[in-house]
Order: structure tokens, then C-alpha cells, then sequence
């Protein structure tokens, strides 16, 4: 088993770009989205991170780099799926996902279930297996400052052939 942990952070985007807030695939009422080369959903960013890391295969920046244009707007869910069979070729399996995202605003509870669901069916698991939490910084930090928002988040993958690895 490998454990790995992938961290994302964005800004708020100009409200002139009249973007979509975008978490764990979910589209969030929300007066201002994210900036980004991709849709910019921090939550599935440090999903993926911590999916690569576990895996030992770098981070999204390596796998997909903000300065090619095939990613200039990117459905970070389609992203995932790719994440997805690069580590099911290894012949990893994802046992347990775990996330909590910092915003100051908006509120995200009523979110939650729709993000798992999300996350759990593009990565063929059960929902069960996949926490998201959401928190405040108690206005402390670019997020409590409602400049961006953040997410961590920790994986647990499970290799059937351990002692290969």
C-alpha cells in the first residue's frame, strides 16, 4: 500500500472572465470562479496529485502542463480519468480518498455528496471510500480574505501484486 498527498491552491478569477466556480466536478453557486489554465477545480487538482504521488508518478504539472493549449480549459474530471488509467496500467487499485477544501466562502455542505459521487464514479470506486470535508480559515489567509481557495487531499492505493513493487 502507498499513501500520497496532493495539495492545490487558485485564485479568484477577475470577475470580468465570468468563470464557473468548479469543485470535484461540481458547478458551485458562486458569484466569481476560479483562475486557471484548466477549469481550475482545486478539489480534483489535489486529488490527482495525491493519486500521482502514491503512485510515484510526479504531479499534474508534469503530466499535464499549463503552457500546452491542449489543456486550456480542461474538464479536470476528464483529467482524472486519465490519472485513472495511468495507474490502473500499473495495476494499482484506489482504496480510500480523503479531502478537505478551505474557503472562507461559499458554503459548501449542500456540495458535498454531488463532489463524491463525482470523484467516486470517475474513479470507478464506492463514494463511501471518498471523503470531502470543507472548512473556513476563520478569515486568516488568502482564503479567509475570499482571494482563492484551497484543497488537500490523501490517497491510499493498494498494489494486488505488493511485493513486485
Amino acid at each position: 500500500m502507498r499513501i500520497g498527498i496532493g495539495i492545490d491552491v487558485h485564485a479568484f478569477a477577475v470577475a470580468q472572465e465570468k468563470r464557473p466556480l468548479l469543485l470535484g466536478g461540481v458547478r458551485i453557486d458562486h458569484e466569481c470562479g476560479l483562475a486557471g489554465h484548466s477549469d481550475a477545480d482545486v478539489l480534483t487538482h489535489a486529488v490527482m496529485d495525491a493519486l500521482l504521488g502514491a503512485a510515484r508518478h510526479g504531479d499534474i504539472g508534469e503530466l499535464f502542463p499549463s503552457d500546452n493549449p491542449a489543456y486550456l480549459g480542461a474538464d479536470s474530471l476528464v483529467l482524472l480519468a486519465g490519472v485513472r488509467d495511468l495507474l490502473k496500467q500499473d495495476g494499482w487499485l484506489v482504496e480510500d480518498i480523503d479531502c478537505v477544501i478551505i474557503a472562507q466562502r461559499p458554503h459548501l455542505a449542500p456540495y458535498r455528496q454531488h463532489m463524491r459521487q463525482n470523484i467516486a464514479g470517475v474513479l470507478e470506486m464506492n463514494p463511501a471510500n471518498v471523503g470531502i470535508k470543507a472548512t473556513t480559515s476563520d478569515y486568516l489567509g488568502f482564503e479567509g480574505r475570499e482571494e482563492g481557495i484551497s484543497a488537500y487531499a490523501m490517497a491510499l492505493l493498494r498494489h494486488p501484486d505488493s511485493h513486485k513493487q
